[in-house]
């Protein structure tokens, strides 16, 4: 194949058991070409630190870039298991993946947005609202994440703390933003960042949302501002009036990461269907904690041994979602039944191991 061939070269990639297809150019991720099609395969990232985009290849041949070992091991990529975020097509190419689902109805789209509101929650959580131009339709499903589009081509990506608005009426975003100390957007919503800029943003992606074909009872699972999305699920199933019974589990090292529980017990009288655990793993005597303690996945087992007939949506730090994953598995929680979004941060995605 000569370099211009390479160039223009495009291949079909077939979904198992969706059927689904699409193309994929030469030097274009298997994920980034599903997207600008509308075919919804699962991803959290975009950058090979999670895992989320995690499938099986049954047939073809990629060549991954660089990424962490963690979301995919040398023994899995030998058995042919492929993410998705960093694959590049080198021929067609047949993959096995769940979740497919047809997202073309909310196309990902850039736009300004300005600065409503800034009001520190907790110590190093601050809730943003944005206001989206009254032009610009924004559909999202609830659990999604935009990308704050940053000079130098930077890119910062925060899930959407609020369900999506009425159609018609101009939308407000409600972001959680934890302050990382030297990060190159956390420092400015902590600092120089004003009231009423305006700022450019990219959304939706993620296949993080509630499924609302199932009847089954959720486990909603956060630790620290992984409440964000689950908090927008929330909301929806208060907009739908969707009476599944749900138990969020929500985990942070002290109390004060717990940053908006009234908000959760308000909710509480509001909605019989849904029960509350915080849980508290690093609590000081000055605390004064008496509610449960340890790792918050933990705790979801010690109340629900059996988690067969669950459907669980986990979102948080990369350890403890892949912690529960595993441990639900052994708890009897089908596959197909963990829905997830891992929050990886920039010092996440830049600790790549495999190139």
């Amino acid at each position: 194949m000569t370099p211009s061939e390479t160039t223009t070269a495009e291949f079909l990639i077939s979904i198992k058991p969706s059927e689904r297809t699409f193309t994929a150019g030469a030097g274009e991720t298997l994920l980034a070409a599903a997207i600008r099609q509308g075919v919804g395969l699962p991803y959290g990232c975009k950058d090979g630190a999670c895992g989320s985009c995690k499938c099986k290849k049954l047939s073809g041949v990629v060549q991954h870039g660089t990424h962490q070992s963690k979301a995919l091991s040398d023994e899995e990529e030998a058995a042919g298991m492929v993410l998705t975020c960093c694959a590049l097509a080198l021929g067609d190419v047949v993959l096995e993946s769940r979740q497919v689902t047809q997202t073309g109805s909310f196309p990902v789209k850039k736009m300004p947005a300005r600065l409503s509101q800034l009001e520190r929650k907790s110590p190093d959580v601050m809730l943003m609202r944005l206001q989206l131009p009254a032009n610009e339709a924004f559909s999202y499903h609830a659990g999604q994440y935009l990308d704050f589009l940053l000079p130098d081509g930077l890119r910062r990506s925060y899930s959407m703390a609020s369900a999506a608005g009425v159609p018609g009426q101009s939308a407000t975003l409600e972001l959680h933003v934890r302050h990382l100390p030297g990060g190159v957007f956390t420092d400015r919503v902590f600092g120089a960042m004003k009231e009423k800029e305006v700022l450019r943003l990219e959304g939706p992606f993620g296949s993080f949302y509630l499924r609302e074909d199932s009847n089954k009872p959720m486990v909603l699972l956060a630790s620290g501002t992984g409440f964000a999305p689950i908090k927008a699920i929330i909301e929806q199933m208060q907009q739908k009036d969707i009476k599944r019974p749900a138990t969020l589990y929500w985990g942070g090292r002290r109390p004060q990461d717990l940053y908006l529980e009234d908000w959760v017990r308000t909710q509480l009288t509001e909605m019989p269907q849904l029960r509350y655990v915080p849980v508290i793993s690093d609590a000081l005597p000055e605390d004064d904690w008496s509610g449960r303690t340890g790792f918050v996945h933990r705790a979801v087992l010690q109340d629900l041994p059996d988690l067969s007939g669950h459907q669980v949506y986990a979102c948080g730090v990369p350890v403890m979602v892949q912690s529960a994953q595993s441990d639900f598995s052994q708890a009897g929680l089908p596959p197909d039944e963990f829905y997830a979004d891992a929050f990886t941060s920039e010092a996440d995605k830049l600790t790549k191991a495999n190139p």
